[in-house]
């Protein structure tokens, strides 16, 4: 199965991000979503959970998604936040006890994409799909699953700020 990972969209999308998203069969989103139209217009694309992020905090948006996840598919366990830190730091405050301890932990909140594996899990942040900020490009990611196993990539977008479609649009 391949699922699409997005995040910090702040009622944006980003160029190119459905296009990049084509063909999933699942859409996370790591919050900082920003616009329920969001959501809308990935489910386009794919069924979509999400997580609610920081700017996301007293809107419908929280109300109407976790601040967490824990998803199981094919056998492989998939935590998804929205803040997330150092990989090493992370690892050591996951459980340790291998049925509770995810495969891949998912998050968002830096803006900058990341791709690690570390202690035996998979670390992935999308990097933002909104409009550019803090001098970072824009990027999604796709997740593979199968057998147990996950990979993933990095998916580089435009950072043309006026191609960038608001929620509403």
């Amino acid at each position: 199965m391949q699922i699409g990972v997005i995040a910090d969209t702040h009622g944006h999308l980003a160029t190119g991000a459905l296009e990049a998203l084509h063909g999933v069969e699942l859409i996370l989103h790591a919050g900082d979503i920003g616009a329920e139209a969001i959501i809308a217009r990935l489910e386009q694309v794919a069924p979509v959970l999400a997580v609610h992020g920081n700017t996301d905090a007293g809107t419908v948006l929280a109300r109407q998604h976790p601040a967490m996840r824990r998803i199981e598919h094919e056998g492989l366990r998939i935590h998804l936040t929205h803040i997330g830190g150092s990989p090493a730091q992370i690892a050591r405050s996951l459980p340790h006890e291998p049925e509770l301890r995810p495969h891949v932990y998912i998050f968002g909140h830096s803006h900058i994409a990341l791709l690690e594996r570390h202690a035996d899990v998979l670390f992935l942040n999308p990097g933002a799909a909104g409009q550019p900020r803090f001098s970072g490009g824009l990027s999604v990611a796709l997740l593979r699953v199968a057998a147990g196993h996950a990979e993933a990539e990095i998916i580089a977008l435009p950072t043309r700020s006026s191609g960038a479609h608001n929620a509403g649009t």
